[in-house]
């Protein structure tokens, strides 16, 4: 694994793929800057070598191009805060903008393109879309641990035009040495915690797991599908409805591999998606048609925490 540390920045323009997905209020301020303090170390190092920073991320989930509440502008203040240097943004991530400031770059400085989600090509691994990313850096550091299950243009596909110039930033680098001692040399009993909305970003994860873990606990909004794949009501709750089979097999692959599976036995439920909802307790045997499941209940709380 080639790190940041086995390079020296100095004179290059280091293209870095972050994940500065972060959360925005109604007025786009950051609520909660640890993804960008995450990223800090490794843009540091570059800085600190004597190169500069061009830095590319997504930021939600944008269908039809631009919107304003989804422009990594509006994380460039908080960039400037904890890197004290001068960071410049470019209103698009390719383009005549983007390679002008991109050659403009100082040593020590730092662009930010808009985000690159804005194009579909991004999301599609597009390999063209990949290549005229690339043409604004000399090397390319990958630190966005959060996406690089995905093949994308800016993760995957990008890294071939570097052949001989990529590398995992701390972040990744990180995650990646974690990864290894959990999946080596475990200490037992050994219990993973799966989240999130869907199954098919884990299902390699859980395939792997599955030869080692003692018990997996799942919750998130995966959950639901297991619960719908086993016959439950499960209201409005999230489902990937081409998963239920899907669901099944894992559940017959832990018990053949002795593996405990624990999903949660009740959700705090909601009749929307917003702050002013009706909430309560369900069980998750039987949630009511108009509510959804939003989160782990206090039943699933004390079975997750006594597991």
């Amino acid at each position: 694994m080639k790190t940041i540390d086995n390079f020296n920045f100095a004179g290059k323009k280091a293209l870095i793929r972050v994940d500065f997905n972060v959360p925005l209020d109604e007025n786009f301020n950051i609520t909660d800057d640890s993804r960008i303090r995450a990223a800090i170390p490794t843009i540091k190092k570059i800085l600190n070598d004597g190169g500069s920073a061009i830095l590319m991320s997504h930021l939600g989930r944008p269908k039809t191009g631009p919107e304003e509440k989804f422009s990594l502008k509006h994380t460039v203040d908080k960039i400037k805060e904890l890197l004290q240097t001068t960071v410049s943004f470019a209103n698009d991530c390719k383009g005549e903008e983007a390679k002008n400031l991109s050659k403009a770059l100082k040593a020590g400085e730092v662009l930010v393109l808009e985000n690159l989600r804005f194009y579909a090509e991004e999301q599609k691994g597009d390999r063209d879309f990949a290549q005229e990313l690339a043409k604004l850096g000399d090397v390319y550091v990958n630190d966005a641990f959060g996406t690089a299950h995905r093949a994308h243009a800016s993760t995957a596909i990008i890294a071939e035009f570097f052949p001989n110039a990529k590398y995992f930033g701390y972040v990744m680098g990180n995650e990646v040495t974690n990864a290894e001692k959990v999946m080596k040399s475990a200490e037992k009993p050994f219990t993973a915690i799966m989240g999130g909305a869907k199954i098919s970003d884990k299902l390699l994860i859980i395939e792997n797991l599955m030869d080692t873990v003692d018990n997996m606990i799942i919750g998130g909004g995966m959950a639901y599908t297991f619960f719908k794949a086993q016959g439950k009501n499960i209201g409005g709750s999230l489902c990937e409805e081409d998963r239920l089979q899907t669901c099944l097999d894992i559940l017959k692959k832990a018990e053949q591999k002795g593996v405990n599976i624990y999903l949660p036995e009740d959700s705090v439920i909601a009749d929307k998606f917003t702050n002013d909802a009706n909430t309560e307790n369900s069980s998750n045997d039987n949630i009511a048609d108009g509510y959804m499941g939003l989160d782990i209940g206090t039943a699933a709380a004390q079975q997750f925490a006594d597991v």
